[in-house]
């Protein structure tokens, strides 16, 4: 039940943000990730990952309200050390991390980074560290596995469209693509890390 209620809320989010409903788009963004997290809470999912979920709902939340856009940040970034601890304890126990994916990864931060500070004014540091904790999310997910490692990018994307509007770059519909590639960044890394722990699970004799 809960997987469907999560595919409903996010149909509603998207829907409620063309049309314009900002009751319903609050409503619905608030409820989208602890209904994840229940989901993947009831599987059997990692604690870590379900943490990271409940801690981007009080994210979420912050980003709403004028004034706590550095609180949200914090939300956020307390899910991303979740993430990042689940999948650097994952790869310690099957082997090293892929470094050719971290260069990567590191590189694009760097860029992204320097596009964006001129126009960050006082979120200069907050921002640049922030998105070191998203890159490595997106790193150390894409030597998880495929579906979280696309997870972990579209994560990037998300965040990234959110920089470019701080620094008052206009994105079309930036509020649709920001929300859709959040969402599915998020269910792809739960649904991604539960699919490994489904597969490790000892099969009854």
């Amino acid at each position: 039940m809960a997987l469907p209620l999560f595919f409903g809320l996010s149909a509603a989010h998207i829907l409620a943000q063309v049309i314009g409903i900002p009751a319903a788009e609050f409503v619905t963004k608030a409820l989208l990730m602890p209904v994840l997290a229940w989901w993947l809470h009831q599987r059997g999912g990692p604690r870590l990952m379900v943490a990271g979920l409940l801690l981007s709902t009080g994210g979420d939340i912050a980003l709403e309200f004028d004034g706590l856009f550095i609180a949200g940040m914090l939300f956020f970034a307390a899910a991303h050390v979740c993430y990042v601890t689940f999948f650097m304890r994952s790869r310690k126990a099957e082997g090293r991390l892929r470094w050719t994916i971290l260069g990567a990864y590191a590189a694009m931060w760097a860029v992204g980074v320097a596009i964006l500070w001129p126009g960050l004014g006082a979120l200069q540091i907050p921002v640049a560290v922030y998105s070191l904790l998203l890159t490595a999310t997106a790193a150390t997910a894409a030597s998880y596995g495929v579906r979280t490692g696309v997870g972990g990018a579209l994560f990037l994307v998300s965040d990234l469209l959110i920089g470019l509007r701080l620094t008052d770059t206009e994105v079309p519909m930036h509020g649709v693509l920001v929300m859709a590639t959040y969402i599915a960044a998020q269910y792809l890394l739960a649904s991604g890390t539960l699919r490994r722990v489904e597969r490790r699970a000892p099969t009854p004799s």
